[in-house]
């Protein structure tokens, strides 16, 4: 049976990064949202999951994946359930570990990117907090973002197997991860995000050469890809975006 992921349709947010691997392994599944209403998809079907309540083991929100009976919910957590399945994770577990740590801390990453618009309360629009944002995108350009992208171009370069990768030798789901983030800072920061070519080689070369994939290039390049917009996580406002200091 193909696998089941349950995220909000319009918005790439954090059921995109469990996209990625499905589609770069070629693995069959149904975007539930997003698929029609008349098979027994759509948000409804995602809504009946979420209120089930006859379920035991209730997801909190989306994104989550069903595999037969089985949810798993978070990000990481299904990619660390995904990714021995779908030949996206280390053979060896201590480095599964490590793969699953490195990817909490792209979901740390992923939460502070959330704050820079929204650092009051998530269910405020941004236009009721833009003094706070302004201030929290300006705390998170000078100091934040230096501090992640330089911390995984330290961990691609001190890869025992080499620093195409970010774990092992073989691409990963973080991989895959570190390549959506890098793509979503350059749509909501274009300006702090320029010179990341020079200041970052290696990570600029882990996003050239995961954009590249056959199967992540055609999904890329499809309709099934949403663009980055407005409502999901990494959004462009361009008071919120200035240039990087130097």
């Amino acid at each position: 049976m193909p696998y089941e992921l349950y995220y909000w349709p319009g918005l790439q947010g954090r059921g995109e990064f469990v996209r990625l691997a499905l589609e770069d392994a070629g693995a069959a599944y149904v975007d539930v949202a997003r698929a029609r209403p008349a098979d027994g998809f759509g948000v409804p079907a995602l809504m009946r999951l979420l209120e089930n309540s006859a379920e035991p083991h209730i997801p909190f929100a989306p994104p989550c994946l069903k595999d037969g009976d089985l949810i798993v919910s978070h990000v990481a957590n299904i990619l660390f359930y995904l990714g021995p399945k779908l030949g996206l994770a280390p053979a060896d577990e201590p480095l599964r570990i490590v793969a699953n740590g490195l990817q909490l801390t792209i979901a740390d990453l992923v939460a502070e990117v959330h704050d820079t618009h929204h650092p009051l309360d998530s269910s405020l629009y941004y236009e009721d907090q833009k003094e706070a944002a302004q201030a929290r995108a300006a705390a998170f350009r000078t100091h934040r973002l230096p501090k992640f992208l330089g911390y995984f171009e330290r961990v691609l370069a001190q890869n025992p197997a080499g620093p195409a990768c970010s774990i092992g030798a073989t691409t990963s789901y973080v991989d895959l991860s570190l390549f959506q983030a890098i793509e979503g800072l350059y749509y909501a920061f274009p300006r702090a995000m320029a010179g990341f070519e020079t200041r970052w080689p290696r990570l600029a070369g882990l996003r050239d050469a995961v954009r590249t994939r056959p199967r992540l290039a055609r999904y890329l390049a499809s309709s099934r890809r949403i663009a980055f917009n407005e409502t999901g996580i990494f959004r462009h406002y361009p008071e919120l975006d200035q240039a990087a200091a130097r």
